[in-house]
């Protein structure tokens, strides 16, 4: 990894890691697991999954207005959600879905799955295939392909400030009007994107506050 990706993975970090308004690291795995069943989840069923109580997990999922939810009070997205967005995140066999370009190369790692990503270059539509497993990415294609980051100021809401701006783009060249209209942003390719995601995901499955929290209760 070079200097630079281990400086945004730092920046990015923290932005978005322990205190941040973002789930706490227990709570995260565990609702991603789930999530990529291809079903809506229950506070129950996180509770069951976490081993802590009812209470616990609604206290942790009170405040966090990006979670999606259904007309039953159900969970079906945070990262990776059940609601069609451009970023299609097809794993075992099932089609999901997430937020940003960057949640469909670090979600393999977290789920320990392959997956193959679809979404189209945010300036043209051309679409980016991208097949995703646990280490490292496989193919590419186009192979030009860039994914943007940006690094948000405050996060009161991770999907307004940093999710809605991370895209696919076919090429840097693609890319460059978005660049020209946000200045602190980077691209990246799409393998150098990947290694930013090791250091940015155990930063936000690491509580600094609680470490045995990162460890107990998970998938």
């Amino acid at each position: 990894m070079t200097t630079d990706i281990a400086q945004v993975a730092a920046r990015i970090g923290d932005s978005l890691g322990p205190g941040s308004v973002n789930l706490p690291p227990w709570l995260w795995r565990p609702l991603l697991h789930l999530l990529a069943l291809g079903e809506p989840v229950t506070v129950e069923d996180l509770a069951q999954a976490t081993l802590r109580t009812v209470d616990e997990v609604r206290q942790a999922l009170a405040g966090l207005p990006d979670t999606e939810y259904d007309e039953q009070g159900r969970i079906i997205g945070h990262g990776i959600t059940l609601r069609p967005t451009p970023h299609r995140f097809g794993v075992d066999g099932r089609q999901l879905f997430t937020w940003c370009a960057l949640d469909t190369l670090i979600f393999p790692a977290v789920l320990g799955q392959p997956a193959r990503v679809q979404s189209p270059c945010h300036s043209t539509g051309v679409p980016v295939h991208v097949t995703v497993e646990p280490e490292q990415v496989t193919s590419v294609d186009p192979a030009t392909a860039v994914v943007s980051i940006v690094t948000p100021d405050t996060c009161s809401s991770i999907r307004a400030a940093f999710c809605n701006q991370v895209h696919f783009f076919a090429s840097p060249a693609a890319a460059q009007p978005w660049v020209d209209r946000h200045s602190t942003a980077v691209i990246l390719p799409v393998a150098e994107a990947f290694a930013l995601g090791g250091p940015l995901t155990q930063t936000l499955l690491t509580d600094t506050a609680h470490p045995a929290d990162s460890e107990g209760g998970c998938c």
